[in-house]
């Protein structure tokens, strides 16, 4: 009878933790926001250019420009296919060199993405295995930073494919 009782409680309280455990989880904020992000600087990484192979400093791209825009994309991202053209209507109109990171893509296939939509990049770096992009702060693809480029840290962070409304922001932010 004892027996019979202990195995009741320790499986009553077993249930009433699980409980409890999946309703506190349930209300705790699962969404991603990019406040941990902004300001950060982003350490300096190598990395090899696109079409030349050259290996390239992050902290020597494009040292005349305040601002650089980094987009890290891939040819297999379907909504990277959808900002394209937003990110040449931005190319177009900024003072700011933008930085396409290549993430773990195949040369090929990125090549051919390129021929197709055109290349709205100054500079294309290689993430072969995707380590730069997680070492920056990024979950997925796309993602968009503006960086201040004298101290190298993120001002803004764009999850997802840039729209107009991000355009507009970004054209007052590099422009102020």
């Amino acid at each position: 009878m004892v027996n019979k009782k202990i195995k009741l409680f320790l499986i009553l309280s077993s249930t009433i933790f699980i409980f409890f455990t999946l309703y506190l989880g349930l209300n705790k904020n699962n969404y991603y926001t990019t406040e941990n992000i902004v300001y950060k600087k982003i350490e300096n990484f190598e990395s090899y250019e696109f079409f030349s192979n050259k290996k390239i400093n992050f902290k020597n791209i494009s040292p005349d420009k305040k601002y650089i825009i980094l987009n890290i994309w891939s040819s297999w991202c379907l909504p990277c296919r959808k900002e394209h053209k937003n990110l040449t209507e931005l190319r177009e109109n900024i003072e700011a060199d933008l930085i396409g990171l290549n993430y773990k893509d195949k040369f090929e296939n990125a090549k051919s993405f390129l021929s197709e939509l055109g290349n709205p990049y100054d500079i294309i770096l290689k993430d072969e295995n995707g380590l730069i992009s997680i070492e920056i702060g990024a979950y997925g693809v796309p993602e968009t930073y503006l960086i201040n480029n004298i101290n190298k840290k993120i001002i803004k962070k764009y999850l997802g494919p840039i729209n107009e409304e991000n355009i507009k922001e970004i054209q007052s932010l590099v422009n102020q």
